[in-house]
């Protein structure tokens, strides 16, 4: 099962409003689990494809999009 996030772990308390359910479904989450954090300097392939679609840099590496237009 993967679950995924925008929001870090102290964050999680918007989601469940109450401290004691959220310390309790992260607890539940993490047990024997092994989590991947990206840094968010790390840009979505959607980001990504609307910026391109809306003609936005995003401040990455040149692609071969941006050298045709």
């Amino acid at each position: 099962m993967v679950i995924t996030s925008n929001l870090v772990f102290s964050e999680w308390d918007q989601l469940f409003k109450d401290p004691l359910t959220t310390a309790a479904a992260i607890d539940r989450v993490v047990h024997h689990s092994i989590i991947i954090e990206f840094g968010r300097e790390m840009k979505s392939v959607r980001a990504e494809e609307a910026a391109r679609r809306n003609r936005v840099d995003l401040g990455g590496p040149a692609t071969a999009d941006a050298a045709e237009s």
